[in-house]
């Protein structure tokens, strides 16, 4: 329950930031927007509208000029047209048309000049302001101003563009439609946000399954994008950790039948030899027992801490130039005694020039335990043949022996931790592990180790090594 509680927590947390996030983003992205805009403003639009707004001026001043004594008609026209217009003749008469300026901030000199025939620019000169775009600055200082002569006496006239009465209606409809975007956006965004939490939380409510120790999980994997990648990685993650959980379980329970069976032995052997009327030759016998099942149990025990080191090893290997001729030869030395014992055959065809970049000591336990294991599973009379040559880029071992072969059931399950492909054998010694040790360290050298058989015609187990 209180991890259920963790994870509803956590998602809703979760989906407020998600929320609060793109709230945020789109906040920031309007403001810089519109700072981008002003800035555009200025820097191209200014001059441009300038420009167009004095031409218009020249032409309202034209009609007035032609037709001076319905001059006032017309300015009044104009203004209604969607215009702003000033006339003043700079000592003190004045008049407005159209919508009231907000402020007078029009110099006694800029009127001077225009009166005198000069220009006005004010659009174009009208300073730079970061939360302010000009062409909304509804004052007498922005504007454009003509000379004017009225009734035969100069004047000046100063217009700008009434931007309510041009777009009052365009801009009540743009405001409508920026509203109901934000409506619509935001309650998009709040449908959006939880459908993109919404997996995020089953993953957040499987890891809590797995914390547990429950592996049995499903989760979508269908989408195509980054959620669905990481669902069918997160499930991946749980297969290879549930069939790691068994495989610990599995080399525990091993494990503890291999420790039992010898402990077992060794304990009722002594309770044997504890009998005061025991016979010589059976005390000598139990006694020898004891002493197989010990170094069963010392065997057994050197092989799992060679297991636990190799499985922490990664760069850890002593690498040196070596000749597989020569530490192939050398393991055969060391097992000659075994071939003889069983009168086997055996053929080394491994040519001199042939050097690996390897451990000697770790791929002595290799060659030891794949050229044992034919000695000990192949009739008396037998032969095997130990070959190697060069394919590419790698070297290409071949341990092969004329034995009864193995089923192909068991091929995928001999290099098993514990696997023993005759169950009658347990009690010769095998512990089960020389295979999965041997593919460990080929690996560790970033080789491989296969094995290749059929039944009445022998097996053959292949080492391919990167070649030096």
């Amino acid at each position: 329950m209180r991890g259920r509680w963790i994870t509803g927590r956590a998602s809703r947390s979760l989906y407020i930031r998600v929320c609060l996030t793109t709230l945020l983003a789109v906040t920031v992205g309007a403001f810089l927007g519109f700072l981008v805009s002003n800035v555009y403003y200025h820097a191209q639009l200014k001059p441009f509208n300038d420009a167009k707004l004095t031409k218009i001026a020249y032409e309202v001043r034209r009609m007035a000029e032609l037709r001076p004594d319905t001059a006032n008609e017309y300015l009044s026209s104009a203004a209604g047209l969607g215009y702003e217009l000033y006339v003043t003749n700079g000592k003190g008469q004045e008049a407005f048309y159209g919508r009231e300026f907000r402020e007078h901030d029009l110099s006694v000199q800029a009127v001077q000049n225009v009166v005198a025939g000069g220009e006005y620019h004010g659009v174009a000169d009208f300073p730079n302001r970061p939360f302010i775009t000009g062409f909304f600055d509804n004052r007498l200082g922005n504007t454009v101003g003509v000379p004017l002569t009225l009734n035969g006496r100069p004047a000046a006239l100063f217009l700008r563009p009434d931007v309510i009465l041009q777009f009052g209606e365009l801009r009540s409809f743009f405001a409508m439609i920026g509203l109901l975007t934000i409506v619509f956006s935001l309650v998009i965004l709040l449908i959006a946000t939880r459908y993109l939490v919404k997996p995020i939380t089953r993953m957040t409510a499987a890891t809590q399954r797995i914390a547990d120790g429950r592996y049995d999980i499903e989760l979508p994997t269908k989408r195509r994008d980054e959620i669905g990648q990481l669902a069918g990685h997160f499930m991946t993650m749980s297969r290879s950790l549930s069939r790691l959980e068994e495989s610990r379980r599995e080399f525990v329970a091993n494990v503890s039948h291999e420790i039992q069976s010898p402990l077992t032995s060794i304990q009722g052997f002594a309770s044997e030899l504890a009998s005061a009327d025991l016979p010589e030759a059976q005390r000598q016998r139990f006694a020898e027992i004891i002493g197989e099942e010990s170094r069963r149990l010392s065997a057994l025990g050197r092989q799992l801490l060679l297991l636990s080191s190799l499985d922490r090893m990664e760069d850890g290997l002593i690498r040196n130039p070596l000749s597989l001729k020569a530490e192939i030869r050398r393991t055969i030395d060391v097992l000659d005694w075994q071939l003889s014992e069983k009168g086997l055959a055996l053929r080394f065809a491994v040519p001199e020039d042939l050097l690996v970049m390897g451990d000697a000591t770790l791929l002595d336990q290799v060659w030891i335990n794949l050229l044992s294991n034919a000695i000990k599973h192949i009739p008396e009379g037998r032969s095997i043949s130990v070959t190697a040559e060069a394919e590419g880029e790698e070297l290409v071992l071949r341990f092969a022996d004329t034995g009864d072969g193995i089923a192909s059931e068991k091929l995928p399950l001999l290099f098993d931790r514990f696997y023993r492909g005759d169950p009658s054998r347990s009690d010769s010694g095998s512990t089960g592990l020389g295979l999965a040790i041997a593919k460990k360290i080929v690996n560790l050298h970033g080789g491989a180790l296969s094995v290749e058989s059929e039944l009445g015609r022998g097996s053959t187990f292949i080492v391919r090594l990167p070649k030096l």
